[in-house]
């Protein structure tokens, strides 16, 4: 099958590791034109330079995506470069605490990670679907997550940040579908790297007074599948989303977590 991605001009926000690298990547493996936003520019340069070492397309933007005018300014300065905005890719988020009840979290830490999860968000879309309305084409793939399918103890800040981004994604695929833009929803469960292995695994072996690779074990023992995904599962899931092959495919939940949100 083949995705036909080829000069499309992809924007994507939390670019610089991990899971946001592998998107990207990705994304350059076929062929896109890559807009890479951030707040550390630097982090991203590295991402960048890989892309354009295989000859790939790729310029980086400072932005706060709190921050509505950056994200406007960012939407501009990717239309003065390509001339064009096909997808946006919205990766870049937080986990907020960690093993927290609600009570134990404090106003400011669930403000921070909605804020960031919810209105970055929010601010990105906002400012490339006047390019995609006039257009009419566009894709916008919003990368969630499964506490926002699934209640989770001890995210209590993530969770609702996540559940939220559902609801946005909803409410902007019924809004732009008649200009012809999808827009979904990727939703990574436990996603294999340092953020799972330093915090989530060890805060877990810390609890119960077992080894960080047990509690690896026991995260996957919860899915249908038994295995962690990992990186590149969820930027296929992204491409796939970003592609014509899904033209008649928006506002849905695309869960990438080996069965666990939907079984």
């Amino acid at each position: 099958m083949k995705l036909s991605l080829e000069d499309r001009v992809v924007v994507i926000t939390g670019p610089a590791k991990g899971m946001g690298a592998a998107i990207t990547l990705a994304f350059a493996r076929e062929g896109c034109k890559l807009a890479l936003l951030g707040r550390d520019t630097a982090a991203i340069e590295p991402v960048a330079k890989e892309v354009r070492s295989h000859n790939g397309h790729a310029i980086i933007i400072a932005c706060d995506l709190t921050d509505a005018k950056q994200c406007d300014a960012a939407a501009a300065a990717t239309m003065d470069a390509f001339g064009r905005i096909d997808v946006l890719v919205n990766i870049a988020g937080g986990s907020g605490p960690i093993g927290k009840t609600g009570v134990q979290t404090t106003p400011e830490e669930f403000d921070d990670i909605v804020t960031l999860n919810m209105n970055g968000c929010f601010h990105a879309m906002r400012a490339v679907l006047p390019a995609m309305i006039d257009q009419r084409y566009g894709k916008i793939v919003n990368v969630g997550g499964t506490f926002g399918m699934r209640g989770r103890a001890g995210r209590v800040a993530y969770s609702a940040s996540k559940w939220g981004l559902r609801g946005i994604t909803k409410s902007f695929a019924l809004e732009v579908g008649q200009h012809n833009i999808n827009v979904n929803c990727v939703a990574p469960g436990m996603v294999d790297g340092p953020r799972f292995r330093e915090k989530v695994c060890r805060d877990m072996a810390q609890k119960l007074g077992i080894s960080e690779q047990e509690a690896a074990q026991r995260h996957a023992a919860d899915y249908a599948l038994k295995r962690i995904t990992v990186d590149e599962d969820v930027a296929n899931a992204c491409l796939f989303l970003a592609s014509d092959v899904s033209r008649q495919i928006t506002g849905v939940d695309l869960p990438v977590d080996g069965g666990w949100a939907m079984l």
